[in-house]
């Protein structure tokens, strides 16, 4: 791409998102937000939320400065086959995709539990404890990239997860059985 021609596909992105924010902000404005029975649970599923935001700005920020500089090219970004950009480029486009991938089992359980209403301050406490792993995962995948490290806050996660749909579980299926 020529430079005159990066600055105008970036002014019409600037402008397309400026747009969507005022979009987004009047919605906001207009809708009340609904104050649910298990209040305690929401705060942890929308801090993942925000991480996972926030390393989706990361990567699309990475890709176009990636692209600016010369690093990558656009054609790599259409069909992912070619011209492959250094590896910190695609860091936070790893993340990412793990943050779409086993917080999704995370999502569930909480939906469940604010459904059912069955879960407790340990099962916040666990939430809280599953979305530090991830943002831990997070920090380091895209920072130093230590594979141990990484693969460390992972299975923190994981386990963490397994033991909140185990309680989940249990707890669902004790007061079927009664």
């Amino acid at each position: 791409m020529r430079p005159k021609t990066i600055g105008a596909t970036y002014l019409m992105i600037g402008v397309i998102l400026a747009a969507f924010v005022v979009v987004l902000a009047a919605v906001a404005r207009t809708t009340a937000a609904p104050v649910a029975q298990g209040a305690a649970l929401i705060p942890p599923v929308v801090a993942l939320v925000v991480l996972t935001a926030i390393v989706g700005l990361m990567m699309a920020v990475y890709r176009n400065i990636a692209v600016i500089q010369g690093a990558a090219s656009t054609r790599y970004f259409k069909a992912f086959t070619t011209d492959e950009p250094p590896e910190w480029v695609e860091r936070p486009a790893r993340a990412y995709m793990n943050l779409l991938e086993l917080p999704v089992l995370f999502y569930v359980v909480c939906l469940l539990m604010l459904t059912t209403g069955k879960f407790d301050s340990v099962q916040v406490s666990l939430a809280w404890v599953f979305v530090i792993a991830r943002y831990v995962h997070a920090v380091i995948h895209i920072g130093l990239n230590y594979v141990p490290l990484r693969f460390a806050a992972f299975l923190a996660g994981v386990i963490t997860l397994a033991v909140i749909w185990t309680r989940f579980a249990v707890q669902n299926l004790n007061m079927h059985l009664s």
